[in-house]
């Protein structure tokens, strides 16, 4: 295999010192730096943006590229068509797919020599503050990656037509459509399936998930395939320059069949990873786009289409728009963990009449005034910095208040950073998907049957109330028992008959005996509820009042307890306070009262 791949490495370095033989590489070096350089220091401001990173860098590069690799690429088969070459070139010894991935690997060289003359931008960068490198490293990864797939693009069109300026153009129109088909200016005017499908589509989706720092095998594997399908295609273009001329055979119809088939199986590829998503890597310093096992359960857990919305404006307070990204990127992760049960989008409601209304109106959601000085100037700018997380009819908000912490540095020194989003969406996911199964059906978000067990003594036996308790508890269960289908049994049984051999059970394994209504009233009778599911066993405690209602909350609330991220028992163990002075640990209990559907302090 080395043997006949062996002349791949001096075609590749015969056509990169080509490139200097002529101003091609040089023009095309000076180009990529003078537009870099301009896009990253005037057109995005970095000094002004007052963050150590280099996100400015990357931003542009799916649209930069897109016209530097083809005017890179436009003569590299055209000219030798054109001077009549190619004939010799075909004719000779060395295969054509050695000469397709000499001159893609001198083409790719060339755009990794000029990004390496970008890399003391991120060292200075670093130098001036803390630099998280992951996001570096993503953005160098995948330039390269989306740069192969346009050289491979440049490379076919350019093999197709015997003028460089028609191989430029097509291969600007090509390379554009795939940036354009995933873009937000299309994939706004479609569904969310649609528009999810049209992004994972488009180079420039796929570039901006790399450039957070995070390495997913479905992205990077997305570039070659590209490369894959339009190095194959060049390779067929050639072949036929070879049989021009010649009549079709078999041979010329199983070079067709070979080529369709394996630019299917590039393709193909793509569906078959889109399942595996954890073969990534998170490579930012903190991990700050891995999600928690706590955030994980919550998200498989949801069995309803959940709606997370950002309103954000396009201007705000210089110190908030740094953190916008971030959330985006943190809400990006969100998506991937959720799969189709969430869906994600981003609006400005200073922008969108409707949208400004609806958040106003729906959601109570107004924007807030910021005052911003400079030395020139005071003035006073009203925006969003909101998130709306929405299940069914439930919904929460969350304000700049719940997602920022401000601390100050001097007098005059605001250090502004994100609080833990995470946590408080998470939080916010789990109050509305809690309170949604609440007022909705309790069997829907059951993994497994339950079984309800009454261990009651015959009505002659019990009090009058709770004889009419029992009543009331058959018409629950089998108001329940519509709901669930074949996910619950009832099951009632009187612990004293056969010999009280069912009472001693229960006595050894729950604890339960003979109770009695009162000191007036002191005959003896059984009344235990238990609920029996996925190998746990709750006792339904009963209630106070002794009431239907009563009774269907606690039903409820047990049902609760066996479902997955339904209901957990937070319990605040805090000494004794003693005196004014004495810690009361109100604001605990104040956080624990918005997490907790209800909590107990010892």
């Amino acid at each position: 295999m080395a043997e006949r791949f062996s002349s791949i490495p001096s075609i590749a370095r015969k056509e990169f010192r080509g490139f200097f033989a002529t101003p091609a590489a040089y023009l095309f070096l000076g180009g990529f730096l003078a537009v870099t350089l301009f896009v990253f220091f005037w057109v995005e401001t970095f000094f002004a943006r007052n963050i150590a990173d280099v996100r400015p860098l990357f931003q542009w590069m799916p649209i930069l590229l897109i016209f530097l690799v083809a005017a890179l690429t436009m003569r590299a088969w055209s000219e030798e068509r054109r001077s009549g070459t190619l004939e010799s070139l075909l004719t000779a010894p060395v295969k054509p797919l050695e000469l397709i991935l000499g001159k893609f690997t001198a083409a790719l060289g060339l755009v990794a020599l000029a990004l390496a003359l970008t890399l003391p931008l991120p060292v200075t960068v670093s130098l001036l503050g803390p630099l998280d490198w992951g996001p570096v490293v993503g953005g160098y990864i995948a330039t390269l990656f989306l740069a192969a797939a346009y050289v491979a693009i440049g490379l076919y069109t350019s093999g197709r037509t015997d003028n460089p300026i028609v191989a430029l153009i097509l291969t600007a129109v090509v390379s554009g459509l795939f940036y354009l088909i995933g873009s937000n200016t299309l994939t706004t005017l479609f569904g969310h399936e649609i528009g999810g499908l049209l992004a994972l589509l488009g180079t420039g989706t796929r570039f901006e998930s790399i450039t957070r720092g995070v390495l997913d095998l479905r992205d990077l594997y997305y570039y070659l395939s590209i490369v894959g399908v339009f190095l194959t295609l060049n390779l067929f273009s050639l072949e036929r320059l070879r049989w021009a001329g010649n009549p079709i055979s078999s041979r010329h119809r199983l070079w067709g069949w070979a080529v369709g088939l394996a630019a299917a199986n590039f393709i193909a590829a793509n569906l078959w990873l889109n399942p595996i998503g954890w073969a990534r890597a998170d490579i930012t310093a903190d991990q700050q786009y891995s999600l928690s096992e706590a955030t994980e359960s919550q998200l498989a857990a949801l069995r309803e289409p959940l709606l997370i919305r950002g309103y954000f404006s396009a201007k705000t307070h210089p110190l908030l728009a740094p953190l916008v990204p971030r959330i985006k990127d943190l809400l990006d992760e969100y998506a991937v963990a959720g799969g189709d049960r969430i869906r994600v989008d981003f609006v400005d409601p200073t922008r969108d009449r409707e949208a400004e209304e609806e958040a106003a109106s729906r959601y109570g959601i107004k924007p807030v005034p910021f005052q911003t000085a400079d030395r020139y100037q005071t003035a006073v700018v009203s925006s969003y910095f909101d998130l709306l997380i929405a299940y069914g009819d439930q919904y929460e908000t969350l304000g700049f208040r719940e997602l920022i912490e401000v601390k100050a540095r001097g007098e005059r020194d605001l250090d502004v950073a994100l609080k833990n989003p995470e946590y408080a969406i998470t939080r916010a996911i789990r109050k509305v998907a809690g309170s949604y199964r609440a007022g909705g059906n309790p069997f829907e978000a059951l993994q497994h049957p339950v079984a309800f067990k009454g261990y009651m003594s015959p009505d002659e036996q019990l009090p009058e109330t709770l004889r009419e308790l029992r009543g009331d508890l058959k018409d629950l269960l089998d108001e329940l028992k519509k709901q669930a289908g074949d996910k619950l049994t009832v099951q009632f049984a009187d612990p004293d008959a056969d010999g009280g051999k069912l009472a001693a059970e229960l006595q050894q394994k729950y604890g339960f005996g003979p109770q009695i209504a009162s000191l007036f009233d002191p005959k003896p009778f059984w009344f235990y509820m238990v609920l029996e599911g996925d190998g746990q066993a709750l006792q339904v405690p009963l209630p106070k009042t002794l009431d239907k209602g009563s009774l269907e909350r606690s039903l409820n609330a047990a049902l609760q307890r066996l479902t997955p991220g339904a209901l957990k028992t937070v319990a605040l163990v805090k000494p004794q306070a003693f005196g004014p002075g004495g810690h009361r640990y109100d604001a605990l209990e104040d956080v624990l009262g918005e997490t907790c559907v209800s909590r107990k302090a010892i």
